[in-house]
């Protein structure tokens, strides 16, 4: 699999996914500066966590229209993978590639902690993982609490495309295990073509024992496999 992580001034997660992409598929990823105009041959590219442009004007909203993003909207309508983390899921969103928004989490904090989360829907990038499984990731994010429109969120639903949720130690759905305020406790959608993902949790943080946690591993481990 080969693979592009995209840097933007502020990124701060960009190495971590490097990292876990070369440990968990065997891969180094090629790491891509947010003012080049196009990208190498690929499968999969990863807008990383951080706080491109330092989070002025919205998370995420003037990443969008870095000099890259046209050809990483152009890969994605190719067909190409596109994740993004935390900030690169806000990215995702500001671009179109994914609908609704991500705003400042219901308890106006800074939220960095693990979480439960619950595996549902149908994609490619939780392919090592069974529906209605429950794994644990960290977040750590000011503005990720997930909206839409009742329209979108029905949507949403019907088609399967939320394929992660905050959920309690025992699988449940609950206001108490929501981080941020996330209607219907989404962590996580995908586009309709299943192709593009984006999630607020950070899997790229656990990717060994000794770093808490290996669902991580996990996860990096079926994307390269799904994308092979």
């Amino acid at each position: 699999m080969k693979a592009v992580v995209v840097v933007f001034p502020g990124s701060n997660c960009d190495r971590d996914v490097a990292v876990a992409l070369a440990r968990c598929t065997g891969c180094a990823p090629t790491l891509v500066w947010h003012g080049a105009t196009s990208l190498p041959p690929c499968d999969l590219v990863v807008l990383p966590g951080g706080f491109s442009y330092g989070d002025y004007l919205r998370a995420g909203a003037i990443a969008a229209h870095s000099p890259i993003m046209r050809s990483v909207r152009e890969a994605a309508a190719r067909g190409i993978a596109v994740l993004g983390i935390c900030n690169g899921f806000q990215i995702l969103t500001e671009t179109g590639l994914l609908p609704g928004a991500l705003v400042r989490n219901a308890g106006l904090r800074f939220v960095c902690r693990p979480v439960d989360l619950r595996v549902e829907g149908d994609s490619p990038f939780l392919a090592g993982f069974t529906p209605g499984e429950c794994i644990r990731f960290p977040v750590a994010h000011m503005e990720g609490n997930y909206q839409t429109d009742p329209e979108t969120l029905a949507g949403l639903e019907a088609e399967g495309r939320i394929v992660l949720r905050y959920v309690d130690a025992e699988g449940g759905v609950t206001e108490a295990a929501n981080p941020n305020g996330s209607v219907a406790g989404i962590a996580g959608i995908t586009s309709a073509s299943r192709r593009i993902f984006g999630l607020m949790p950070h899997p790229e943080r656990v990717i060994g024992d000794e770093l808490g946690g290996s669902d991580g591993r996990r996860f990096f481990a079926a994307v390269a496999d799904a994308l092979a």
